[in-house]
């Protein structure tokens, strides 16, 4: 079996968003499909937090080795309130890493590596389930779809959490990488960087008419990535 996006239907990605909740679809749920996604939801959130825990750990924080984060055991990663909201709308924290620059023998290269290394985990956990893909797939559909939603839903996490808007990683890394002067007016607009972001989330669910601008910065790297990997 082969799977394609079409990369110039930007609406799939609110499909994508939704599909990957439990219960808005519960209908459509296919077994493998269910597996898939609970695997991919957890692989990713869990590698993705341990990455950050571990590189911090690297760059002189002693939190993450001292709250016992230096773990892939997902029940120490995960944060229980937006797991529930992402499993009911498909949108959620789902997992916290204590992290701080200011604990960091460099904070602001330390800080600027374990922020980057959450999303880029996830493209590296893609990766590692695209070539599983490319040498299994075929031979079982139900082994095509788990392996394809997880490939998916990790570049998916790569490419969400890269938005410069707070509190996504990609806030944290543009913070990082600013000037100091700069630095300090990106952080004292952290509130409304944060409003711009929720009303983005509001508009990919309840769009005006076909305007959705958090898809049109998702959904097409998400679907070239994707469609490259497998």
């Amino acid at each position: 079996m082969v799977y394609f996006l079409p990369t110039d239907d930007l609406s799939i990605y609110i499909t994508v968003l939704r599909s990957i909740s439990l219960l808005l679809f519960f209908n459509d749920l296919t077994i493998s499909l269910a597996i898939g996604i609970l695997v991919a939801v957890l692989v990713g959130m869990t590698v993705h937090e341990f990455a950050h825990n571990y590189v911090a750990h690297l760059m002189g924080d002693p939190v993450p080795s001292r709250e016992g984060r230096l773990t892939l055991d997902p029940s120490v990663h995960i944060y229980w309130p937006g797991f529930i909201m992402f499993v009911l709308i498909g949108f959620g924290i789902l997992g916290t890493a204590p992290i701080s620059a200011n604990r960091m023998r460099n904070p602001r290269l330390g800080y600027l590596a374990a922020v980057a290394a959450g999303p880029f985990s996830n493209l590296l956990l893609a990766m590692v389930f695209a070539i599983a893909f490319r040498l299994f797939g075929g031979q079982l559909i139900a082994l095509d779809e788990i392996l394809f939603t997880i490939v998916l839903f990790n570049v998916l996490l790569f490419v969400f959490n890269l938005i410069p808007l707070f509190p996504l990683d990609g806030w944290h890394i543009a913070l990082a990488l600013l000037p100091a002067e700069q630095a300090n007016w990106w952080q004292a607009n952290a509130q409304t960087s944060q409003y711009v972001f929720l009303g983005l989330i509001l508009l990919s669910f309840f769009p005006l008419g076909s305007f959705d601008p958090l898809g049109l910065f998702i959904a097409q790297p998400t679907f070239t990535i994707t469609n490259w990997l497998i």
